[in-house]
């Protein structure tokens, strides 16, 4: 069985709010279950796609930093 795992994220947060994002963030995160990563990673893709060139230098700076550290 094939699942599109961005069409499922995408289904399970239409309609959503803001506190719905940011519970299941913090969940997934806080669980620290693999499971949940390509959910992040759908996050992250539609992040960075609405994102300006300053908003993708903000996050890779942050990226750099972090794994530099």
């Amino acid at each position: 069985m094939e699942i599109d795992i961005r069409k499922h994220i995408k289904n399970n947060f239409k309609n959503c709010n803001i506190e719905d994002i940011k519970s299941s963030i913090n969940e997934a995160i806080d669980e620290h279950d693999d499971v949940t990563l390509p959910g992040l990673g759908v996050f992250f893709e539609i992040l960075w796609q609405n994102s300006d060139e300053e908003k993708k230098e903000e996050v890779l700076n942050s990226l750099l930093k972090y794994f530099n550290n």
